[in-house]
């Protein structure tokens, strides 16, 4: 007989869900698309599997944008492995929640993990490559944590999971990597006010401001939210 109390079993304890919020260009295609691949994904894969293929694939495109120092045409490898990343950091969910196999907790922490730690791969590399200041790569990195910091606090503040920033998620960062790897291809600079500066240079400084800037918008919005929701007695 099991005398051990219902309330010291944490595995019972229930756990609410945050729901999840895209409003991203992609998000009703992506939708779509994935929920296409779930439903024919062959029965020997699984969520752990396409959430190690992510992880790995973000890792290696960083590898190559290092590489790419000394060839360029390992953006091309770059644009591929950005690809599988968008597979494997996409698909897990969908694949987990089709099959009914949903494991809330363990699924947040260990896929916003491996995001954190793909990204300072990701960013690495990219400092690495000769195609941007490692500055400008430090900022984009330290940008992207704190914009990751604030949707996490405000998934357990709010209930509410934001996927997205406007109308810009990672699926859309992606394909501006794309673009931009295919433009380095081509050429490497860009002028500005007759300027010649790094191609990355301009879109990285451009990244930075725009993630600090919306970093705060969102930190004063939420603010005000819970200051509303919790006022002083």
């Amino acid at each position: 007989m099991n005398l051990q109390p219902a309330a010291t079993n944490h595995s019972a304890v229930a756990f609410i869900t945050a729901r999840r919020i895209n409003q991203s260009l992609t998000a009703s295609l992506e939708k779509r698309a994935l929920l296409w691949m779930a439903e024919r994904a062959p029965k020997w894969l699984t969520s752990d599997q396409l959430t190690l293929l992510g992880l790995s694939a973000q890792i290696v495109a960083g590898l190559f944008y290092a590489l790419s120092r000394y060839n360029r045409y390992a953006l091309l490898l770059v644009i591929v492995c950005l690809a599988l990343n968008w597979l494997g950091d996409s698909l897990d969910g969908t694949l987990a929640r089709v099959r009914r196999h949903e494991r809330p907790r363990y699924g947040f922490y260990v896929d916003h993990m491996a995001d954190i730690f793909g990204s300072v791969a990701l960013m690495s590399g990219l400092a690495l490559s000769g195609f941007l200041h490692w500055q400008i790569a430090l900022a984009m990195l330290i940008a992207f944590l704190i914009l990751s910091g604030e949707s996490f606090l405000a998934t357990y503040s709010l209930s509410r999971f934001q996927l997205s920033q406007g109308i810009f998620g990672p699926t859309e960062i992606r394909i501006l990597l794309v673009i931009g790897n295919l433009a380095l291809l081509r050429n490497p600079y860009a002028n500005l006010f007759g300027c010649k500066i790094l191609l990355f240079d301009l879109g990285g400084s451009i990244s930075v401001l725009a993630m600090f800037a919306m970093a705060i918008h969102v930190t004063l919005r939420h603010t005000a939210q819970l200051y509303r929701q919790e006022p002083l007695q």
